[in-house]
């Protein structure tokens, strides 16, 4: 109770003294200058980054995190110096760090995710699973191209155009699918089922035709893939299904965007070539049978 009465008497003092606009005012200019420093650096920063990014190619990761860090710093150094250079504030500060035990033991348990959150940053810097820039899958439910690590989350801007905020300590936590990391190339499944009645051969070098005429299509064989013979595009029977032979072909791209847009191509020419050359893409037939009830009791 006598804590709360001296809390209270500071903030009294505080709003009823004559220097109450001369403290506005110190505090208008400190975070005022805070705000302008964070925006000369930041802006500072990435005209120096697009500059070095074009002759070094430098990892705008990095970058990204460095600015977020420094707005960090610099406004919490800019909440220090108002609560040191006001008297009343300074005494406050005293007051609550003296007797408030409980209510720092409170704000330790409530910051342990956001420390987490820096953390799981920090490790994301250092050990590098994505960069800025990356397309990238979170578990099973989010991807996209990374646009953004700040101290606390990583921004992913979904194929939708809209921005999924993920906190670090999620992502630490999460298996991550990387369609940049070493390289770009891309492997594409193309699946397609035919019927049992098809002939597999001939729908084998339709799907092997399409996919190397597709202008998306890399041929990544290596050297000694050639000279044993190993076709462009490789296509086997992965198993036979209720009413269908199922078949994949492996093909490659250049990068995930331009094998998503092979993929779906590639669905649209195998259909319309098997229409052409009598190649049946089945659906599920089902046979019902319904019985008549039969009283046996009666004649």
């Amino acid at each position: 109770m006598k804590y709360i009465t001296e809390v209270e008497q500071y903030i009294t003092n505080f709003f009823s003294s004559s220097t109450v606009l001369k403290y506005i005012l110190l505090v208008v200019l400190i975070y005022g200058l805070a705000f302008l420093l964070t925006r000369v650096l930041r802006f500072s920063l990435k005209r120096y980054f697009n500059h070095s990014s074009e002759k070094l190619n430098v990892d705008p990761t990095k970058f990204n995190f460095l600015r977020n860090a420094l707005s960090f710093i610099i406004f919490l150094t800019a909440t220090i110096f108002v609560f040191v250079l006001i008297p009343e504030l300074k005494a406050l500060g005293l007051t609550l760090t003296a007797g408030a035990g409980i209510v720092t033991a409170v704000f330790a348990f409530a910051s342990q995710q956001a420390f987490a959150n820096i953390i799981g940053g920090l490790f994301i810097v250092i050990f590098k699973p994505f960069r800025v820039n990356d397309i990238i899958k979170i578990g099973v439910d989010y991807m996209g191209i990374v646009e953004d690590i700040t101290l606390r989350h990583t921004v992913i801007r979904n194929f939708e155009n809209r921005r999924v905020i993920v906190p670090n300590s999620v992502i630490s936590s999460e298996t991550i699918i990387n369609s940049n990391i070493v390289e770009e190339k891309v492997c594409n499944f193309v699946e397609v089922g035919i019927s049992y009645d098809s002939d597999v051969d001939k729908a084998m070098a339709i799907m092997q035709e399409e996919a190397m005429k597709h202008p998306n299509f890399i041929d990544n064989r290596s050297d000694q893939d050639k000279e044993d013979g190993i076709p462009p595009v490789v296509v086997r029977i992965l198993g036979f299904g209720e009413s269908s032979v199922n078949l994949r072909a492996w093909v490659w791209a250049l990068d995930n965007g331009k094998g998503f847009v092979m993929r779906t191509d590639l669905y649209k020419s195998i259909k319309k070539r098997f229409d052409e050359e009598g190649i049946e893409i089945p659906f599920p037939y089902r046979t019902v049978v319904i019985k008549k009830d039969k009283d046996h009791g009666k004649n």
